[in-house]
């Protein structure tokens, strides 16, 4: 499958620092690779991928100390849904920017919401775009806007490559 992925500007895929999103559109990407997908990262150029990586950035937005990261997430939207008969599927990880592309694309479009869906702003975005196919990173996220009828694919919970930590364990402390 032909599969565009969308990650945020902000941070280096995977992140150098801070980065949740990041670390798990990683993750992902490189699952996806591994399984035999055709997988294209737009990215900041400073990530690190073995998808083929469409650099939107010359890096990290928040290490560069950019100062209106909204233009180059727009930027970058314009240059992936150009492109867009590239793809089977477009995966963004950029909440709801990318909705206005995408509703007129022909060429399907998933969003994972990353982020807080309690805010007044963000309701009446999702409002405006009931026909979007969302994921959600837990049912709980879901909780501030399930009176709105969208289009819930699925709940993926954040996962983590195990082989990348190493459980310490201590002899728990004595009281006296």
């Amino acid at each position: 499958m032909r599969i565009a992925q969308i990650a945020p500007l902000y941070e280096a895929v995977p992140p150098k620092f801070y980065g949740g999103t990041e670390r798990v559109v990683h993750a992902l990407v490189e699952e996806l690779v591994r399984r035999g997908h055709e997988v294209t990262l737009f990215a900041s150029a400073d990530s690190r991928t073995s998808a083929r990586l469409v650099p939107m950035a010359e890096g990290g937005l928040r290490l560069l100390g950019a100062r209106d990261g909204l233009a180059l997430h727009i930027a970058m939207l314009e240059e992936v849904y150009a492109q867009a008969d590239r793809f089977d599927i477009i995966h963004s990880h950029v909440d709801y920017l990318a909705f206005p592309f995408a509703r007129h694309s022909p060429t399907p479009t998933l969003t994972t919401l990353h982020g807080r869906l309690d805010l007044p702003e963000i309701r009446r975005i999702l409002s405006r775009f009931p026909e979007q196919p969302l994921v959600s990173i837990s049912h709980s996220q879901r909780a501030p806007v399930r009176d709105l009828s969208l289009r819930w694919q699925a709940t993926v919970y954040n996962g983590i490559r195990l082989e990348n930590f190493s459980p310490t364990f201590r002899t728990p402390p004595t009281f006296p």
